[in-house]
């Protein structure tokens, strides 16, 4: 029998303009009960201004966690990125690449962009759900609090 998670669900930035990529990674991490709350934003101009929270954004909640298509309107997913990483106050959020395309990565890696992980679309609905969960674990264990006393 589990316990229940103890704490505010996981705050998730979605960055994807296919509306039908993100419904289907909506209801994954519904359907694996996946605490989490989903930010959903269709460009690269947009993932800025709800990461700096600025204009109509301003009340955006901090993500703990940027799911980022590669492919974006406006501003490619790897100005988004660069910019997250050159950035003090972002830079330390984890970000999941999201890609149809393999040359993605060795050009973030030529670029030396951190990633945490990357997903190949058509995503594998267990290796998406493995990332998430992995990066959940560290995500609560750097938010525990220290026993009392």
């Amino acid at each position: 029998m589990s316990s229940p998670t103890v704490g505010s669900p996981m705050e998730i930035l979605l960055v994807e303009d296919n509306l039908e990529d993100a419904r289907v990674t909506i209801e994954a991490l519904r359907a694996e009960n996946v605490r989490c709350r989903v930010s959903l934003v269709p460009d690269g101009h947009e993932a800025m201004n709800f990461l700096r929270r600025q204009g109509v954004l301003a009340r955006a909640p901090r993500p703990d966690l940027i799911l980022l298509d590669m492919e974006l309107p406006k501003k490619d997913g790897r100005q988004v990125l660069a910019e997250i990483r050159a950035d003090e106050d972002l830079k330390s959020i984890p970000v999941v690449v999201l890609t149809a395309s393999l040359v993605h990565r060795a050009i973030l890696e030529a670029e030396n962009l951190r990633v945490d992980a990357f997903m190949t679309k058509p995503v594998s609905l267990e290796k998406f759900i493995e990332v998430v969960k992995s990066l959940r674990r560290s995500w609560l264990v750097e938010r525990v609090l220290p026993a009392m006393k």
